[in-house]
């Protein structure tokens, strides 16, 4: 433990600096206020023993100095030494940031009961600060994880709904256009019960990696709809921008070339796509909720049309690029 002592007065520093070295500790000297506050910053001291009446700065000022130098969650005891001991130096000391106070001359047996205590209190100090960074980091991973879908490693369907109603209420605000992809994987069903529900799983992951890789933009985000499903929200773009997308999306599964012998559709895994697009607050009625249905009839007529295409809902809004 490392303890600076801020005194001007030579026998003082000196006897006080014995007695720290005596218990253990290691002293580091400063004579006056300035260069005790570089010492500070120099050396992190793990305790402060300063001087009240100083020449130029006196403690009071040295103290508040010394707190404004402490970074978020750091705390170094401050004890004040001084020959005066009314109650208005007691309280002012305390209010500027001190933590205890010894009176001149120093008793060595007050000394060391008092830097034990200080000890004591940073101990506890650290050990709270270390539990709490433990559950802070815990909470950020139970958080973490009650957004991603635990199989693929994309958002889940609770990320989604949130991510949609925040970017609805961003789109309504800025007057932008708001786009929802809705996916499905084509013949699913028939592709687990052909080559096995591992290969299913797998499927799945390399759809879901495919599907990210074709998103640039920190804002938008594909996530897993529910069973073969996946669901993608692309903020600020519109109807073309949108397609262009999907296209991509549905020709990046294509090119895994997955083998699907059971697909009446192609002799590999495809995805067929239903595009919405809209400006929230353009259409009397419109919501997220409203937006997801016209996306998912688009997917019902992709279907309906021989699957791996892409349709486009027919409310959408044409919006020049």
């Amino acid at each position: 433990m490392k303890a600076l002592v801020i005194e001007d007065t030579v026998t003082s520093a000196t006897l006080i600096c014995h007695l720290l070295d005596k218990m253990g500790l290691v002293p580091v000297r400063a004579s006056d206020g300035l260069s005790g506050i570089e010492m500070f910053k120099q050396e992190r001291p793990d305790l402060v023993l300063l001087d009240i009446i100083m020449p130029g700065m006196d403690g009071f000022e040295v103290a508040r100095r010394i707190r404004q130098l402490e970074k978020d969650g750091e705390w170094t005891p401050i004890i004040f030494l001084s020959a005066r001991a009314s109650d208005e130096d007691l309280a002012e000391g305390i209010n500027v940031g001190g933590d205890d106070y010894l009176v001149k001359p120093v008793s060595e047996v007050v000394l060391k009961a008092k830097v034990r205590a200080m000890q004591r209190i940073a101990q506890m100090r650290y050990s709270l600060l270390v539990l709490t960074r433990k559950l802070d980091e815990a909470n950020r991973e139970l958080t973490r994880l009650s957004s991603v879908d635990g199989l693929t490693g994309i958002p889940n369907r609770r990320c989604f709904d949130e991510t949609l109603a925040r970017e609805w209420r961003r789109s309504l605000r800025n007057r932008q256009s708001l786009s929802l992809l809705v996916a499905d994987v084509d013949h699913f069903k028939e592709f687990n019960d052909t080559y096995g529900h591992q290969a299913g799983d797998d499927c799945l992951k390399a759809v879901a990696k495919s599907l990210a890789a074709c998103l640039h933009r920190a804002t938008d985000l594909v996530a897993r709809y529910g069973g073969e499903e996946f669901a993608v929200v692309l903020p600020d773009t519109d109807e073309v921008g949108a397609r262009a997308v999907a296209e991509l999306m549905r020709d990046a599964v294509a090119q895994l070339a997955m083998a699907h012998s059971a697909s009446s559709s192609a002799d590999h895994v495809t995805l067929s796509l239903g595009v919405a697009c809209c400006v929230p607050g353009d259409e009397p009625g419109a919501s997220p909720a409203s937006l997801l249905s016209e996306a998912d009839k688009a997917l019902y007529e992709a279907k309906r049309g021989g699957r791996n295409r892409v349709v486009v809902a027919q409310r959408s809004v044409d919006i020049a690029p």
